[in-house]
């Protein structure tokens, strides 16, 4: 593979992971009932909407969830994954039914990343601006709230010292090693594609 095909596959995937970011914040943003008219949750949905609207059509919601942005994740990771082959030399023919499962794995790992840097952030902002009301502040609690709500109600009262994101981070840990790359590995994904993990 020549420098031009490397160039072309690192600005691919850098590019294409930055759009599936926010194909799945969309869904995410929905799923934990973030604030619509945030100026991030707006980005979200302009940056979404020429793609996300005509799949509307095809894939509507259920019980809540935005299915179709989760749908168009799905296409996103699938086609990033396929362009990658394409660009090192490989044939993706044979592979497209596992091609399906490896674009399933890379977006749970996405999923997982997304609330795992959110706690990072959050803990960040706990301590340099605890009351912010900064739009990226406020959306980053509403992201993290749902998954520290439950381990907050399980664990002792510490007078005011909340520990719960360490349970968080433990616990997304453990999805990302034992489910996660477990998949990946059972279903044969090559290592050219783990940066998509």
């Amino acid at each position: 593979m020549n420098g031009l095909n490397t160039a072309a596959v690192y600005v691919l995937q850098t590019l294409g992971s930055l759009y599936l970011l926010i194909v799945l914040l969309r869904f995410i943003l929905q799923l934990v009932r973030a604030d619509f008219y945030n100026p991030l949750s707006q980005f979200a949905v302009k940056a979404t909407k020429p793609l996300l609207n005509p799949l509307r059509k095809v894939i509507p919601g259920f019980g809540g969830l935005d299915l179709a942005s989760l749908v168009l994740a799905l296409l996103v990771q699938l086609l990033l994954m396929i362009l990658t082959l394409l660009l090192m030399g490989y044939g993706f023919g044979a592979l497209l039914p596992q091609l399906l499962v490896w674009s399933v794995i890379g977006v749970t790992a996405l999923f997982v990343k997304i609330f795992f840097f959110a706690l990072i952030a959050s803990v960040i902002l706990s301590w340099v601006a605890p009351h912010s009301h900064n739009p990226g502040a406020q959306l980053v609690n509403q992201l993290c709230e749902p998954l520290l709500m439950p381990i907050r109600r399980i664990l002792p009262n510490l007078g005011g010292l909340d520990i719960s994101p360490i349970f968080a981070f433990i616990a997304l840990n453990l999805v990302d090693m034992l489910v996660i790359k477990n998949l990946a590995a059972m279903s044969h994904m090559p290592q050219l594609l783990s940066p998509f993990l």
